[in-house]
Parts: structure tokens; sequence; C-alpha cells
């Protein structure tokens, strides 16, 4: 959720170093990958690295997303105030189905559409944060993705909500409106509560994660 009363907007660098180890992390991806694929969920952390990659001028990775017919419609809006603001086209990967929960979920379909995505891909770019739960602590900036074969960029791994926050703030940056309800992580409206952290997904399980992001792959140096 965004923190009240943020006094970090007008700061020199409210993220205390880390912004420019993100956009290191990022140039390095775009400079040593051409077929450098970036997942885009329209959480905060995406409000942040688009922004960070048009920013920089340079070629743009292929955005992609996965729609699996179940999402918000605020992800919805986002999604256009994405394409609006940056000037981007979001490339789509579908993974419909009759998904009603956890006990009903499309992590199977949401893993299939990614392969799709990451077809030809020779490295990819995501929001993840060690911050986020305790299955992402061990995340590292720069990882080989053993199950691809490919590398995968995590330039906010390092990232605190504050400091994503400062940034959206600073910037204008356009950002998912359920964050402003409680929800911190978004996914899929039959999965989603409230939360802080990725506890409002798949509340009430025992599940995490959805299969996108499996265990802290080997750092690359």
């Amino acid at each position: 959720m965004r923190p009240r009363g943020s006094t970090h907007a007008n700061a020199v660098d409210p993220q205390g170093g880390r912004s420019g180890a993100m956009e290191e992390v990022l140039a390095r991806a775009v400079e040593r990958h051409p077929g450098l694929v970036m997942l885009c969920s329209f959480q905060k952390e995406e409000s942040v690295i688009v922004d960070a990659l048009v920013r920089n001028g340079g070629a743009l990775p292929r955005i992609v997303t996965i729609d699996t017919g179940v999402l918000f419609g605020e992800t919805l809006s986002t999604w256009r105030a994405f394409e609006e603001r940056f000037g981007i086209t979001v490339e789509v990967e579908e993974a419909r189905g009759d998904w009603t929960g956890p006990e009903q979920c499309c992590g199977a379909a949401k893993v299939a559409a990614l392969e799709r995505a990451l077809a030809c891909a020779d490295a990819w770019i995501t929001g993840v944060r060690r911050e986020q739960s305790p299955t992402r602590a061990g995340a590292q900036p720069v990882e080989h993705d053993a199950a691809r074969s490919i590398a995968k960029y995590n330039p906010l791994v390092a990232w605190t909500e504050q400091d994503l926050w400062a940034r959206i703030v600073e910037r204008d940056l356009p950002y998912h409106p359920l964050h402003d309800q409680g929800y911190a992580s978004i996914g899929c409206a039959p999965c989603t509560q409230p939360g802080s952290g990725r506890e409002g997904r798949w509340a009430g399980s025992a599940k995490t994660e959805c299969g996108l992001h499996v265990s802290p792959a080997p750092a690359i140096g």
C-alpha cells in the first residue's frame, strides 16, 4: 500500500544509491541481450522499471504481460495508462481458463504462457524484490535462469516499498490504484486480497508462488 505523507519526493536520492544500481542492471541487460523480454504485471515495481527503461533512451525490450482473463478491471486500466504514458505497446500471452481461486488456479497456464513469451529470449527482466517474501529473500540482481538457460535480471532486488513510492511520487508515475486500497501485491481477482508483502496472494492457502519465479538461481557476476 502506498505510504501516506511520504516526504521523499524532493530528496536527491531517496533510494540511497539503489537507483543507480537499478539503472546499471537495466543498462547491462539492454546492452548484452538483443532478445531481452520484460515481464509486466502493472504493479508498482513495473511503474519504476518501465520509466527507467524509457528514460534510458536506448532500445526497449519486448514488454509482455500474461492475461489470465480474470485480471482486475483496475489492472486493465493501468495497462492502458502505461501504454499512454510511456508510449509503449505491451504484448500479450494468454492464459485464460475457468479460474476460480487457489483450488482452480491459473498457475500452470501462466507458466506455459511465460515459456511462450521467453521462447526466443536470451534474458528477461522481473520486478522481484527481496523484501516481497521469504521465498524471494535470496534473489540477486543478475541470476542464471537454469530452467530456461537464460539470464534473469532483477533490477529492484534491494529496493524497499518506501523506495518505490518515493520514485513514483517524485516522477508522478502511473501506478495500480489497488495499491491505495491495501493490496501490496496484485494478481488475478479470484486469488488476491488486500495484504502486505505477498500475504494477500492465495490468502488462506499454503501457496506463495504461481510458478513464474522459482527458487533463487545462481548469481551471475
